[in-house]
């Protein structure tokens, strides 16, 4: 019976070597550490046992392709010595200092109307709290447009 589950074992770990991409030795030691795991549990009355093993050493190499693509794909912890910071932190505030240095730049108005539309307010919104129509709030925002255009253009 070893031998026939060794050459299943061995074409079933490279037919998922081939299709995951993983090392077709690592995957025939998972399935055979799932096939050894369920002997002790095999029901001879059930049914034929070989299908029963095979079945679960499939299951055990199946688990270890999805757990190493769950570790390539988990996102680094930070390097023991340096800073906490990600890159996503650092990014976001280049974003921060760089929407600071832009609303810098605008009218009163025309920066309380970005601070509203930056909160997630409507137009219509923004103009009812700031005291005015969704229709000026549109002609600041083309004022906004413009300013931006020449600060981008410059920066």
């Amino acid at each position: 019976m070893a031998e026939r589950l060794w050459q299943r074992l061995r074409s079933m770990a490279r037919y998922y070597a081939a299709r995951t991409g993983e090392d077709a030795d690592d995957l025939l030691s998972e399935a055979w550490l799932g096939l050894l795991e369920a002997l002790e549990v095999v029901d001879l009355s059930i049914g034929d046992p070989e299908q029963y093993l095979l079945k679960r050493a499939r299951w055990r190499l199946l688990d270890h392709v999805k757990r190493a693509r769950v570790r390539r794909t988990e996102p680094l912890e930070s390097v023991p010595g340096e800073e906490p910071a990600t890159r996503r932190d650092h990014d976001q505030r280049l974003t921060d200092l760089a929407t600071d240095a832009f609303l810098d730049r605008l009218k009163p108005t025309q920066r309380a109307i970005m601070e509203c539309l930056l909160d997630g307010l409507t137009w219509r919104q923004a103009g009812a709290v700031l005291g005015c129509t969704s229709a000026n709030v549109a002609y600041h925002m083309r004022q906004i447009r413009e300013e931006y255009a020449v600060w981008s253009a410059t920066a």
